[in-house]
């Protein structure tokens, strides 16, 4: 298994040691758990939800089923929210809330270290995502740049959403173990 994020299928066992005792399925039911729990799974909620409209989107513009200014006016915008909800989101976690869980779990330092690796491996899928958005916008064919978008967005999806997962399964533990909030 490796703790690279292209290749990562899931954490790493000695990652997940606390959700055995806070399995995803009970998260809810926890108390307290509405509070920076829900909050935090909202928030990666909205990026999957950026994400699917974003390929459907563009599925829609390749087979010709949404006007291209409507598609470019949705991909402006729904573009926009994605890097600069994800930028922030990962700017607040490394400067405040992963040093002050591994304050409280210093035993899964080598998994808050793999987030950062993973938001600096983000970073550069940002990069391409907004190259691959700005080529989109401004191709004279819109459902051409449509299909080159949608296949330029897999990769960026599916390592997203294996980064999301792993967070959530090593950080929400953490919170409702520390009733963080």
């Amino acid at each position: 298994m490796t703790d690279d994020l292209s290749d990562r299928d899931r954490l790493p066992p000695d990652l997940v040691t606390l959700l055995a005792d806070w399995p995803r399925a009970g998260w809810s039911d926890v108390p307290g758990f509405e509070g920076l729990s829900a909050f935090w799974l909202d928030r990666h909620l909205g990026f999957r939800d950026l994400m699917s409209g974003l390929r459907l989107d563009a599925e829609h513009m390749s087979g010709g089923r949404i006007d291209p200014q409507r598609w470019q006016g949705r991909l402006l915008r729904g573009g926009e929210q994605l890097v600069q909800g994800l930028i922030g989101h990962h700017q607040v976690e490394d400067a405040s809330y992963f040093p002050a869980m591994l304050e409280l779990e210093p035993r899964l330092a080598r998994g808050f270290e793999l987030l950062d690796r993973d938001h600096h491996a983000l970073d550069a899928l940002l990069d391409g995502f907004v190259g691959s958005a700005n080529d989109a916008l401004q191709a004279q064919d819109p459902r051409e740049a449509a299909l080159a978008f949608h296949a330029s967005l897999a990769p960026f999806e599916r390592q997203l959403i294996r980064h999301l997962e792993d967070e959530e399964d090593l950080i929400i533990p953490v919170i409702l173990k520390h009733q963080m909030g």
